[in-house]
Order: structure tokens, then sequence, then C-alpha cells
């Protein structure tokens, strides 16, 4: 594990997936600290798929490839690249192992920063294949619910930096979207309550760039923290049925297929796309608000 803390924030962070694994706040954790009891992971990188494939397989470049949930980064070891007392990289490169899954030459790097409050979570893509590439990449930050009690039923609330006219999809089979349906997302006095069926249908997913924003907020409408972000999709998710004290905010450059297709990889919902030598730099901002 590193550590990079200055006066009010402190955060771990694993080569383990690069995957951060602590955020404290004048002592206070806000990181869902991986109980398997409910979801055994802090806030994983997806890459170089966002979700699932149908049928767990794809096509690219001529080949059909098997790929579970959330593609391979977040199980690999990163390399420690750079750390200075507030900013942290790792980096990955394709291999063997990849390219058995995936069929891209890259190099993926993951770095961390922190000023006063907030992290910076940054993301850089490089394509060194010969030719174009093709990816997706995604968070997966858990947060502890404030205030959370088993016995009740409230979880707090979602606020956005867009209030009127969202919408959302759900996942339908086979953990793949289903695109036929959307449904309006109904603000209370401008928040998403939560509760313990709020996730009953899997996650929210919010396409098409509708927020830049998502705050968590407890049960007297106090906000606790926002993430910012200029990614197109963005999942909402606790485990359906599970009564979990964690909820996740996920800033996506993807999403999982929809249902039914079998088209090629390249053709993806939300597929990201490098020419030969290009770079990707993306990426989101934690923010504590207490």
């Amino acid at each position: 594990m590193e550590k990079l803390s200055n006066s009010e924030l402190q955060i771990m962070v694993s080569a383990d997936g690069a995957e951060l694994c602590s955020l404290q706040c004048n002592g206070k954790e806000y990181l869902w600290q991986a109980d398997p009891a409910y979801w055994n992971r802090h806030s994983p990188v997806l890459f170089p798929i966002v979700g699932r494939v149908w049928d767990n397989t794809y096509r690219c470049c001529g080949e059909t490839y098997s790929l579970g949930q959330h593609g391979f980064a977040r199980d690999m070891k990163f390399q420690l690249v750079s750390m200075k007392d507030d900013e942290v990289w790792y980096r990955l490169t394709d291999n063997e192992e990849t390219h058995k899954k995936y069929p891209y030459s890259f190099c993926l790097e993951i770095g961390y920063r922190i000023k006063q409050k907030k992290v910076h979570v940054m993301w850089r893509v490089k394509n060194t294949d010969k030719g174009d590439m093709y990816f997706q990449i995604g968070a997966h930050p858990a947060f502890y619910f404030p205030g959370y009690d088993a016995d009740t039923k409230e979880r707090g609330f979602f606020g956005f930096d867009k209030k009127e006219e969202l919408e959302y999809i759900l996942i339908g089979e086979k953990g793949c979207a289903n695109t036929d349906v959307r449904y309006p997302l109904e603000l209370k006095d401008g928040l998403l309550p939560m509760d313990t069926s709020t996730f009953d249908g899997d996650a929210l997913i919010l396409e098409n760039g509708q927020v830049g924003e998502v705050a968590l907020y407890d049960n007297s409408r106090k906000a606790v923290l926002r993430l910012l972000f200029d990614a197109p999709v963005v999942g909402l998710w606790s485990p359906p049925g599970k009564n979990a004290p964690f909820v996740c905010i996920e800033p996506w450059y993807g999403r999982c297929d929809r249902m039914n297709f079998e088209g090629e990889y390249k053709d993806k919902d939300w597929i990201q796309y490098l020419p030969e030598n290009g770079t990707f730099d993306g990426g989101y901002v934690i923010e504590i608000m207490e």
C-alpha cells in the first residue's frame, strides 16, 4: 500500500488493480472496506470493458474472445511508477495473459492526487498497437451510507447538477442493459431518496452525459461527498437485496452490452477509440463536503 496524506485527507492505494482502498478525512473513513459478506472490493478500475459483454464473449479483429465482468485490470498487479507527497502513479501494460482476452497492445496508467479535501483520480490509456485501438474504462468506488442503520429503511439521498428530465435504464438479461425501456428519475425537492429497495432492479444507469456531478447526502439532507466527472455514463449501485452499508457512484467511459448485442467490439455502446500512438486522459474527482 502507498499512502498519501495532508492536513485533512489520507488515502491508501494498492498496486493490486491500482485500487483506492481507503479514503479518510479528519480520521473518518468514507470508502467501503470490502467486507466479503456484501462486496469484497473498494474502488476497482474497470478496463477494457465496463460491465458485461453478451454471453461473456465479444468479437474483435476477426476473433472471438471470452471476458468476464468489468475486464481484467482490476485483478492484475500494476507497477508503481512514481510517488510524491501528494501524488502516486501506477502502470499496466499488455502481456501474453491480456492478449488471450484482449487483442490490443496498450499502456494503462492510473494516478491519484490529493489536494485539500479532494482526491483526483486520473486515467491515461495509450495505444501502443499498430493501428486503431478500442476500449472502455470506468470507476466503481463504494462509499459508506452516512449514518447507516440496518434496522431502518431510509438510506439518504443523491443530488445531481441537473434536476429535471433525468432518466435511467436498468440491467436486463445476462447482466446486460435493457435499452428499450427508459425510466424517469423522480426527484423530491431536487434530490433522489434512497432506501432499501432503490436498487432492487440492480444499477441505475444514466447515459448521454445527463449529469456531471453526483453528491451523497445523509438522511437530514446534509451533503457528505460528491463526485465530479465528464464521463458520458454514470452508474448508481448497491447490492440488490442485501441491505448493504454502502452505495457506489460509478463514472463510466463505457457501459455493458445492450441485451442480445452480437456485433463487433468497436461498435459497442459508448466504446472509446484511439488511433495508433494516441492517448486518452480521463478520470474523476472525489470531494469530501463535511
